[in-house]
């Protein structure tokens, strides 16, 4: 389905905002596949790309901020902690988290009985939760569908991942991950809620294109961030 006039504004707004540079180097090779695309499917394939790029910058961050989680688990690394979490969800769930994904491993990683990785339990769910509110497809075509409610609930669930990680305390008054804070010269940090806020406003905007090109609502849900429940997928 072609885009309106406006959309078509939103969607130049869009390519402006996260395609960068417009050097030769930077100019894509025309891919036939992209005949079978509709606007739509082209906007969804930048917004799955940007997601992408913004939970491999987040896993990056946390794991630096909070070195003690990469460490529970002998001989990893960052990058291979990247690699698994950005790899497609496995059908039964991440055996590491006893089957758990989504909204399930996000809970785990901010449950303060867990033990395990925190980080890896939390951006895994994330990861699986932004896969399933694209339907599981990495690229999109004429036939493809997406959901506006579940694009929406997504970014309502990510919203309560930033309260969480702001807030969520163990029994000593410890944060259960560390994110934005302050230098030693009183400078803040709060570069991990900026790139949550993409996130958040990726979908969201998403799902109003969705929702407009489709004639659809979005029902939108009465949700605190400052919860420990997550919206359904």
């Amino acid at each position: 389905m072609d885009l309106n006039p406006r959309m078509r504004f939103v969607f130049l707004i869009i390519v402006a905002l996260f395609v960068s540079g417009c050097s030769p180097e930077n100019v894509r090779d025309f891919d036939i596949r992209n005949l079978a695309k509709s606007d739509i499917d082209m906007v969804a394939d930048t917004h799955r790309k940007e997601l992408e790029k913004q939970i491999r910058k987040l896993t990056i961050k946390l794991y630096k901020r909070n070195p003690r989680e990469l460490a529970k688990t002998p001989r990893m690394t960052i990058d291979l902690r990247v690699q698994q979490i950005l790899a497609p969800p496995p059908a039964e769930g991440y055996p590491e988290l006893e089957g758990r994904s989504g909204a399930k491993a996000m809970s785990l990683a901010l449950t303060e009985s867990y033990q395990g990785d925190r980080v890896f339990a939390l951006m895994a769910g994330v990861h699986s939760m932004i896969d399933a509110s694209f339907n599981h497809k990495r690229e999109f075509f004429l036939l493809d569908e997406l959901d506006q409610q579940k694009l929406y609930n997504s970014a309502r669930n990510l919203e309560t991942v930033a309260w969480n990680l702001n807030n969520r305390k163990d029994q000593r008054g410890q944060l259960l991950l560390l994110s934005n804070g302050y230098s030693k010269e009183g400078i803040p940090n709060l570069s991990f809620e900026r790139t949550l806020g993409k996130m958040i406003a990726l979908q969201d905007m998403l799902a109003l294109i969705i929702a407009d090109t489709t004639n659809r609502t979005i029902k939108n849900v009465v949700h605190r961030a400052a919860s420990f429940t997550f919206l359904p997928i």
